[in-house]
């Protein structure tokens, strides 16, 4: 009982924030509801007192004002992702030529799934068993994993020195032991790349590389074309996806695109 009256007070109060903010059109609006309301100067007691007793007008109010909000958003974002896949064909010989090793499964796999991933995203990692389920499962795939560091500066070094694991052909090796760690700290970076057994000193000069630098901006400039807001992100055929997937998810996907063909 104490949860549900601090929310509706909380609710309220929201509501009334909202009220401030609207000011003018707000007091219209409950003028034209309340009749005899009068002029703003002279009303504004009877429609505190109106309002008062009839809360839920407010509460309603900003109920609608969020489901606008949030079906706008939802408009746009349809919007973009039918844009961004308007691209796709041009982009798609790009898209699915992997930097050095940074691939897994078949080579010459009728179907290319594109990972866009980050070493500090959890849902990221919550995706591996997926992708390993799905190539031990199809051995007609390809995956190629593009590195796309947006969850701040370590993401951005370990993105750099998976890029110079892939140039060693021990993307995978590295990949996975980096992601086995809590997260891309200087130390998890240093560990995978010694357990993926790394040249070190070739890694380090690699990773500082301007084609390094370049692939990164590159992914970049894909991720911004394709709507990507954040990771992991997919591309499989002309199709996107957005945000972690399991097996069935990404093998429904790869069945879709092989109808395509």
């Amino acid at each position: 009982m104490i949860e549900r009256l601090l929310g509706n007070r909380l609710a309220l109060a929201g509501a009334f924030v909202l009220c401030a903010l609207l000011g003018a059109s707000l007091f219209a609006a409950i003028q034209a509801l309340v009749p005899g309301l009068g002029a703003r100067g002279q009303g504004e007691y009877a429609m505190r007192e109106w309002v008062l007793a009839h809360p839920e007008v407010l509460l309603e109010s900003v109920e609608r004002y969020n489901q606008k909000q949030s079906a706008s958003a939802d408009k746009a974002q349809a919007e973009a992702v039918a844009a961004a896949e308007k691209t796709l064909p041009a982009e798609r010989p790009k898209l699915e030529a992997p930097y050095a090793g940074a691939w897994a499964g078949n080579p010459k796999g009728d179907v290319t799934l594109v990972a866009f991933m980050d070493y500090a995203c959890g849902y990221c990692r919550a995706s591996l068993p997926a992708i390993e389920e799905l190539l031990k499962r199809d051995p007609n795939v390809k995956v190629v994993y593009r590195e796309y560091p947006v969850l701040g500066p370590d993401s951005l070094v370990a993105a750099r020195w998976a890029l110079a694991a892939a140039e060693q052909d021990k993307f995978r090796a590295f990949h996975d032991a980096l992601f086995a760690t809590d997260g891309p700290s200087a130390a998890n970076i240093e560990a995978a790349a010694q357990k993926a057994g790394l040249d070190m000193a070739r890694a380090k000069q690699v990773a500082e590389s301007k084609a390094v630098e370049g692939e990164i901006v590159t992914n970049h400039k894909f991720g911004q074309k394709l709507a990507m807001t954040g990771t992991p992100s997919w591309v499989v055929g002309g199709k996107l996806l957005y945000g972690m997937r399991d097996y069935a998810g990404l093998a429904a996907a790869v069945a879709e695109a092989r109808k395509g063909k």
